[in-house]
């Protein structure tokens, strides 16, 4: 059986874990939203764009930046939706703009690489 001491000890040790980790959360928010320069080492432009098509299953959600802690509510593609892709970072995000087939609206943002698929280049036709 553990003393009284002990157990003071594991809660206390738990308490400075947790709140360094709720640190490291708070210091990825907003400030961390920044989009990075899109054509630059870090995040190379396609030229021309790339036509993708989102795979797996459900929804695939967009970001304002390249971070997870970066969502834009309530706005996602789902499966076979087709996406314009302008550019990919080093560590799996796209640069892409969506355009809904039904209302001619379209919204860009940031998606993960992994759940696009490549179908072809972005281009006038010839």
């Amino acid at each position: 059986m553990m003393s009284d001491r002990a157990i003071l000890a594991c809660i206390v040790c738990s308490a400075i874990v947790l709140g360094s980790l709720g640190a490291s959360v708070r210091a990825e928010t907003p400030a961390s939203c920044r989009e990075p320069q899109a054509g630059s080492k870090g995040v190379p432009m396609f030229s021309p764009p790339l036509a993708s098509a989102v795979t797996g299953t459900g929804r695939l959600q967009f970001y304002s930046a390249p971070n997870l802690h970066c969502p834009i509510s309530g706005v996602f593609v789902i499966p076979d939706d087709e996406l314009v892709t302008y550019a990919r970072t080093h560590d799996g995000w796209s640069s892409v703009m969506y355009t809904n087939p039904r209302t001619g609206s379209n919204v860009s943002g940031w998606v993960r690489s992994a759940r696009l698929r490549e179908t072809g280049t972005v281009g006038p036709k010839q």
